[in-house]
């Protein structure tokens, strides 16, 4: 793991990876919508390719996954995003029986 990684990996908040990567953010909204901001970030980091980066560069694709997660959480309602379980539209399952057909 490179110094970037491993200073990330001990980090345990969100305000902590703004604070360390630099990016700015409104303490209230993150506060209010940390674990989007979070799962957007996670998705985009699984996204790049960081391997063979010098570590100014590495740094940087890192802090812009973290600016465009937060843009992504003010742009997108959490509903629409799907980004869990609980937002995602659950596909009709109810199958109507008359009465009749359970009384025979």
């Amino acid at each position: 793991m490179s110094a970037l990684q491993d200073q990330l990996a001990a980090l345990s908040t969100a305000e902590d990876f703004f604070l360390a990567l630099d990016v700015p953010f409104d303490p209230h909204y993150l506060h209010v919508k940390r674990l989007h901001i979070l799962k957007h970030f996670n998705e985009r980091l699984s996204a790049l390719t960081l391997t063979g980066l010098d570590p100014a560069a590495e740094r940087t694709a890192v802090a812009a996954a973290l600016a465009a997660a937060y843009a992504d959480a003010q742009s997108v309602a959490p509903q629409d995003a799907g980004l869990f379980k609980v937002f995602q539209k659950p596909v009709p399952s109810r199958v109507f029986v008359p009465l009749e057909a359970v009384t025979r």
